[in-house]
């Protein structure tokens, strides 16, 4: 077999191995080039081959390339970390064996064999960010924004974490209520105790009581002698998550357990002192829930002893800029990237949008963005998650001038609701519809749920004073129990 037809088998061998293999000549030009070592450097064959390798790669002021060093010196070099960056300064992190190349007793070249670190430190950086999750690392330092709306939350949180008092956090889903109850733990006197947290969705309640209060052996088929979370948690914070999940008569034993300070394991009959603070959370409104009996009236008396209502991102929307920006910056250390941030069409978007999943929803929205990016400076509409895009798509058409969004714009459609003309719409005027005593036109365009807020308003500061302020006749009328007639009128800014 003539010796030049092995040299596509030699190419095919370099290009399965898993290893990185990179070969210069005498003058510091590459010749070899393998897939492994396009992968590992993220550049393409045609970036590299032929060129010198001090014009492609650099290398820290006082650091050099393995592969010159091992050049100049003529010797081999084992297992030498080696940081550097591409020619698109994308950070490069190998851990090198580099050999000089002979011929006939004359330095030729030298090769290096590569293996990355880089995704091996990822993961340990992924591991530790984990374990800081794990260990109530959060304080209120971790909690981003500048709006008035959480700077009062962390104030009266700060002042909450001076007692061993209960405290309930109420809040919708991804509004960082965990991130609340980890920094009034470790602002408090119990913050060298332990901190445990329980979702209380995550398990039927025949589970839950036993983890709660503990088992006592032969209390059921299998029991063994076990301490609950009350016990486990003695001296620390208990953190009790979705409060409202639980069953009525498992929140009746939970409100003992907080009156009493003392716990019966499951089959027991010895109550069990503990000493423990309760931190409970909720996602909804807690007058809600009392009404729709998802929560006792006892209870809530109980833990809301200090009661912290997170508002949601849309009602803080001035930092959605400063949390894009935290993402952004946290995303950048964890995938070794270097965005600079939004585009100005991706930054409009935001501002308008109405982040149902809160600071959550954004916290994913962006690092979902950067996995889709390459090597872009700026997150653009096209790098966000598909039912985004097509949102931007669709509501583009459906914008109209500021005449036509204001609730008093020429026309207003109207269902007639007489018999006969049922499903039918006829075309009114806007006076004809507000009156004299209804909402007063505005040419000043606004979203849809600010408009809707105002007429939310509008229409109960009416129906109050049909009934000269009487919140149950009102509330009867507008089909609401009196809690959460009274829960509207005091966030409208209304006076019950």
């Amino acid at each position: 077999m003539a010796e030049g037809r092995f040299f596509p088998i030699y190419e095919q061998i370099l290009n399965e191995i898993n290893e990185g293999v990179h070969v210069i000549d005498a003058d510091g030009t590459t010749v070899v080039y393998n897939r492994k070592m396009t992968e590992l450097e993220s550049m393409s064959p045609q970036d590299v081959l032929g060129k010198n390798l001090r014009d492609v790669f650099h290398f820290p002021a006082q650091e050099e390339s393995t592969l010159l060093r091992c050049l100049r010196e003529g010797r081999a070099i084992r297992n030498v970390r080696q940081s550097y960056f591409n020619d698109k300064g994308k950070p490069i992190t190998t851990l090198n064996n580099t050999y000089p190349i002979f011929e006939n007793g004359v330095l030729v070249g030298a090769m290096e064999i590569a293996n990355d670190v880089t995704k091996m430190e990822r993961l340990i950086r992924e591991t530790l960010l984990e374990q800081e999750k794990g260990n109530t690392r959060y304080t209120f330092a971790s909690i981003i924004g500048e709006s008035d709306a959480i700077r009062d939350v962390i104030e009266h949180a700060k002042r909450a974490a001076r007692t061993s008092s209960s405290v309930l956090v109420a809040g919708e889903t991804g509004t960082g209520k965990e991130l609340i109850v980890q920094s009034i733990h470790n602002a408090s006197l119990r913050a060298e105790g332990p901190f445990l947290s329980q979702n209380c969705a995550a398990l039927p309640d025949s589970l839950i009581e036993g983890l709660l209060f503990g088992t006592a052996k032969g209390a059921f088929t299998g029991a063994i002698e076990r301490p609950g979370l009350f016990e486990q948690a003695e001296g620390g914070t208990l953190f009790l998550d979705e409060i409202n999940s639980l069953s009525l008569p498992l929140q009746a034993k939970l409100l003992r357990v907080l009156q009493e300070k003392t716990v019966r394991r499951i089959g027991d009959t010895k109550d069990r002192r503990v000493n423990v603070r309760i931190i409970a959370a909720i996602n909804e409104d807690p007058i809600e829930a009392i009404s729709h009996e998802r929560l006792r009236k006892d209870l809530y008396y109980r833990l809301g002893v200090v009661t912290l209502m997170l508002p949601p991102l849309r009602e803080r929307s001035g930092d959605v800029a400063v949390l894009a920006e935290h993402f952004i910056r946290k995303y950048n250390q964890l995938f070794e990237m270097e965005v600079d941030g939004v585009s100005d069409e991706v930054r409009a978007f935001f501002t308008g949008y109405e982040w149902p999943g809160n600071v959550r929803e954004l916290q994913h929205l962006i690092e979902g963005a950067m996995n889709l990016m390459d090597e872009e400076r700026e997150i653009e509409m096209v790098h966000l998650p598909l039912h985004h895009v097509r949102r931007k798509k669709i509501l583009a058409p459906m914008e109209v001038s500021s005449e036509e969004a204001a609730l008093g714009s020429a026309e207003t459609v109207k269902k007639s609701s007489q018999a006969g003309r049922t499903g039918s719409v006829e075309i009114v005027d806007s006076a004809e519809f507000a009156g004299s005593d209804e909402i007063e036109s505005s040419p000043v365009p606004g979203t849809l749920r600010d408009k809707l807020e105002e007429f939310e308003k509008h229409y109960i500061q009416q129906t109050l004073a049909r009934h000269s302020g009487n919140l149950s006749r009102a509330a009867k009328e507008l089909g609401l129990s009196r809690q959460s007639l009274q829960y509207r009128a005091k966030r409208l800014g209304l006076r019950a």
